[in-house]
């Protein structure tokens, strides 16, 4: 009687252990495709992109000097979402996606100072103040950064409303997260943040406050002129959202709907005279010249929701001089697919386990087998 017993648990010692063998199977392919998908991947597409070359020597008449590089980053369009349109999968899935580009690419990059040229939130216009809160936190904790790296934020119409629907409410809460300045100064290159929204008022083109703002930026760059002679003046129409020149001045403009009226541009241009313009808010890569002198470069957007294939622009910027390039994050039908080809791996996996499907390796030994005996 006790050989019967023994005999019984040695037949059901094999199909636990094969049952086992299959669960740790499937353990550890679902936990490197995770680790993939949701890390590697963007340590493997972001370290691909470098900093561009520019020239550091400057002359002084016969004399030469050595520039100054500033690293920029120039990142649009994040568009957290808010309480009322975000689902809760989406907001998951979008929002761990730009975390982990923007924490790879301060790891893999380095840059010394980051531009958001607006529609920071989706629903910032019209969200309560417990939803703005909320939405405040999540992004402090996306886009944190080392004390040493500068981080700086332009309003979009998402964030506060197009200029009809604007109040000192929500500017307020918004600069009061993010800081109200207008003109950021580093290693002698001068940073002008415009948030174009409030500039085209119905029919007003440029509006009284901020055009005496704009003015009183534009008197502040003149007078620093006097150490940096080199400038360009432009009076083209400006088109994108946000925009962030390398120069002297560096303009991140956040424009009124798609472009700026031809007026509000003219101003802009006149007054603060940039060599370049960076913006958003069209979610697509653009560049167009103002003038003949003067280039403008769309940001795209750096979310999944808004591209399949996100992107930020990396700036090596001297008082006299600037290079741009882009740098691409992973694309989103990429990981799909990857996902998708391991669903079906797990599937074969399991069903060849269970007697269901032949092994493919199986199979081809046999195969092999029978055109050997021929």
């Amino acid at each position: 009687m006790a050989m019967i017993e023994v005999g019984f648990e040695r037949q059901n010692f094999h199909p636990l252990k094969r049952k086992s063998a299959l669960l740790l199977k499937l353990i550890a392919v679902v936990f490197a495709v995770l680790l993939f998908c949701e890390f590697l991947i963007y340590y493997l597409v972001i370290f691909q992109c470098n900093w561009p070359e520019v020239k550091t020597t400057a002359y002084d008449g016969e004399q030469a000097s050595h520039e100054p590089v500033l690293k920029a980053m120039f990142l649009a369009d994040t568009h957290l979402l808010g309480e009322f349109l975000g689902h809760w999968l989406d907001k998951l899935r979008r929002e761990w996606q730009m975390e982990r580009a923007f924490q790879t690419a301060l790891w893999l990059l380095q840059p010394e100072v980051v531009f958001i040229l607006g529609d920071v939130f989706d629903e910032g216009k019209w969200s309560t103040p417990e939803a703005w809160a909320d939405d405040v936190e999540r992004f402090q904790k996306m886009f944190r950064h080392p004390s040493h790296v500068q981080l700086k934020v332009v309003a979009g119409n998402h964030d506060i409303g197009f200029h009809y629907e604007m109040n000192t409410y929500k500017v307020e809460r918004f600069e009061k997260v993010f800081s109200s300045e207008r003109l950021f100064s580093w290693k002698g290159i001068n940073f002008v943040m415009v948030n174009s929204v409030a500039l085209n008022g119905d029919g007003c083109g440029i509006c009284s406050e901020a055009e005496a703002e704009l003015i009183e930026v534009s008197h502040r760059l003149n007078c620093s002129r006097e150490h940096y002679p080199l400038y360009r003046r432009s009076d083209a129409n400006c088109s994108g959202d946000d925009a962030a020149p390398p120069e002297e001045r560096d303009i991140p403009f956040k424009e009124n709907y798609d472009v700026l009226s031809r007026e509000a541009s003219q101003k802009l241009l006149w007054w603060l005279q940039p060599r370049l313009v960076l913006s958003g808010h069209t979610h697509s890569a653009c560049e167009v010249h103002h003038g003949g002198r003067v280039p403008e470069l769309s940001v795209p957007s750096f979310s999944w929701r808004n591209r399949n294939n996100p992107s930020f622009i990396m700036g090596s910027i001297t008082p006299t001089d600037y290079a741009l390039s882009k740098c691409y994050l992973p694309r989103e039908d990429v990981v799909l697919v990857i996902y998708c080809g391991a669903v079906g791996f797990l599937v074969v996996l399991t069903l060849s386990h269970l007697g269901l499907l032949a092994s493919p390796f199986l199979s081809g030994l046999n195969l092999l087998r029978k055109r050997k005996t021929r």
